[in-house]
């Protein structure tokens, strides 16, 4: 296994990726700081279009990346019923169903993270949380201890 220490190299990450989506709904490009990995969820209506991307930043000194999910659901409708939503973070879900076209069909989203996570680890990349994972578990972690201190403090208020 090559593990890379003093960094890792990009290139091979990428060209790892790109012959493990050749052929697949899945297109890779470059970015500034890493990649893109972007597919478009199939949807059984054409009034919803999802677009699933798989962003990169790849620390190649450090040999770590991140993987941040941004969703991009578009809803096409009457006035009222348009928009564009953005969730941007780490999103899981499943979805299945027939198309317009009759064509059955399955998407889960986990199946990119383990598609970039395993080309990643088989040439030794490790895996970093992003900024917004780590303020959430560190707001976790604080909101629990607030609820804690709470329950112990009315534990003596009221039993004492």
């Amino acid at each position: 296994m090559n593990t890379p220490r003093a960094g890792g190299d990009p290139e091979a990450l990428y060209a790892r990726l790109a012959a493990a989506t050749a052929g697949s709904a899945y297109r890779l490009r470059r970015t500034e700081r890493g990649f893109d990995l972007v597919v478009d969820v199939p949807q059984s209506t054409r009034r919803v279009e999802v677009l699933h991307t798989y962003r990169v930043e790849l620390l190649a000194r450090e040999g770590t990346f991140t993987l941040t999910d941004v969703v991009r659901t578009r809803q096409h409708g009457s006035l009222a019923g348009q928009g564009l939503k953005v969730e941007i973070g780490r999103s899981r879900y499943r979805t299945w169903g027939t198309s317009p076209g009759g064509t059955r069909f399955s998407f889960s989203s986990s199946d990119g993270h383990r598609l970039i996570r395993g080309a990643a680890e088989e040439l030794g990349w490790r895996e970093r949380r992003p900024v917004t994972a780590r303020a959430a578990v560190i707001a976790g972690i604080a909101g629990g201890l607030i609820a804690l201190s709470t329950l112990i403090e009315l534990a003596i208020t009221f039993w004492l």
